[in-house]
C-alpha cells in the first residue's frame, strides 16, 4: 500500500506458537501479537526505541568485526526487529506502514542509479559519488520546496553524540566559527570543567540530585569542549574514546583474571585490590 492510497495495513496477531518461516508477512504478524500481548512491547513508543536502534547498529558493527556468522545472523536480525517495531507502531496510529517504507527504499534507491537503471554513464565510483551527492541536493530542493528549510548545520549526519560533536564544530569551523589554535580550545575546556566543578564543589548529594539538570549541561560542555580539543589536534574523538572503553575492558578483564587465580570472586574484592590489581594491568600492558 502506499501512502497516498492512504491504504494502511495494521498486521493482525499471529495465534498460537508460530514457527520460524524466515517470511516478513510472518514477522509482521508475529510482531503483531507482541504488541498485543507482551506488557513490554505494548508500553514502548518510537521514541523510547531510539536508543535501542542505535546500540544494535553498534552491535552489528561489532558483529562484523568478528566475523562470526551465527553473531552477525543475531544482530543482523536485531536490526531488522527495530525497523519491524518501528513499522507496526507507526502503522497502529495510521500514519504508514511496513509497505510504505518498502516502497519509498526502493524508490530513492532506483532515483539516486540512474547510471544503472537509466541511461547514464559513470566511469568510476568517485563519479557515482559526485552524482549521488547531486541527487542528494535535488531531493534536499524538493524538501524545502515543502516546507522543510535547512540550516547550514543540518548537514551534519546522525551518529554518536561525539561524532556528531566534532562534526558540528568542523562544519562551524569552514564558516569562522572557531579558534585560530589550540590554545582557545583549551582555555574553553579549562573555562568548562571550572563550571562543572562549581556545580559539584562543597555540595551535598542532595543538593546535586535537586540541581541535576544543570550538572548535566555542564558536564556536556566539558566533554564538547574536549572534542573541539581533539578536532584541533586532528583526533577523531570516538576513536579515541574507543580506544579508553577497549583499554579499561583489557585492564578490568586481567583484574578479574587474577582473582579468579587467586580463587576469588570480583564481588570478594574490595576497591584497594582491585586498584592493586588495575596498577599491576598496566604494568602487564607495558611489558607486552
Amino acid at each position: 500500500m502506499s501512502i497516498s492510497d492512504n491504504k494502511i495495513t495494521v498486521p493482525k496477531p499471529v495465534q498460537g506458537t508460530p514457527d520460524a518461516t524466515g517470511q516478513l508477512d510472518d514477522l509482521l504478524a508475529l510482531m503483531a501479537r507482541l504488541r498485543a500481548d507482551c506488557p513490554w512491547d505494548k508500553k514502548q513508543t518510537n521514541h523510547s526505541l531510539i536508543p535501542y536502534a542505535i546500540e544494535e547498529a553498534y552491535e552489528l558493527g561489532e558483529a562484523v568485526q568478528s566475523d562470526d556468522n551465527e553473531d552477525i545472523k543475531g544482530e543482523l536480525g536485531d536490526v531488522l526487529l527495530q525497523v519491524v517495531f518501528h513499522c507496526q507502531m507507526y502503522a497502529e496510529q495510521g500514519r504508514f506502514d511496513m509497505s510504505d517504507v518498502i516502497t519509498t527504499l526502493q524508490e530513492k534507491l532506483v532515483r539516486r542509479h540512474p547510471h544503472v537503471f537509466e541511461a547514464e554513464t559513470l566511469k568510476d565510483d568517485a563519479a557515482v559519488k559526485v552524482r549521488w551527492d547531486e541527487i542528494k541536493l535535488e531531493e534536499q530542493q524538493a524538501r524545502e520546496a515543502r516546507g522543510k528549510s535547512k540550516r547550514r548545520l543540518d548537514q551534519v549526519k546522525a551518529g554518536s553524540a561525539l561524532m556528531q560533536a566534532q562534526d558540528v564544530q568542523k562544519q562551524a569551523s569552514k564558516l569562522g566559527f572557531d579558534w585560530e589554535g589550540i590554545a582557545g580550545a583549551v582555555d574553553k575546556l579549562d573555562e568548562e570543567i571550572a563550571e562543572l566543578k562549581h556545580e559539584l564543589t562543597d555540595k551535598s548529594t542532595a543538593e546535586v540530585k535537586a540541581n541535576i539538570r544543570e550538572v548535566e549541561k555542564e558536564l556536556g560542555d566539558c566533554m564538547f569542549a574536549l572534542v573541539n580539543v581533539a578536532r584541533k589536534l586532528n583526533l577523531d574523538a570516538e576513536a579515541a574514546t574507543l580506544t579508553c572503553v577497549h583499554k579499561f575492558k583489557s585492564r578490568f578483564g586481567y583484574i578479574e583474571k587474577q582473582l579468579e587465580l587467586a580463587g576469588k570472586q570480583l564481588e570478594d574484592s574490595d576497591l584497594t585490590e582491585m586498584d592493586a590489581l588495575w596498577e599491576a594491568a598496566k604494568q602487564h600492558e607495558r611489558s607486552s
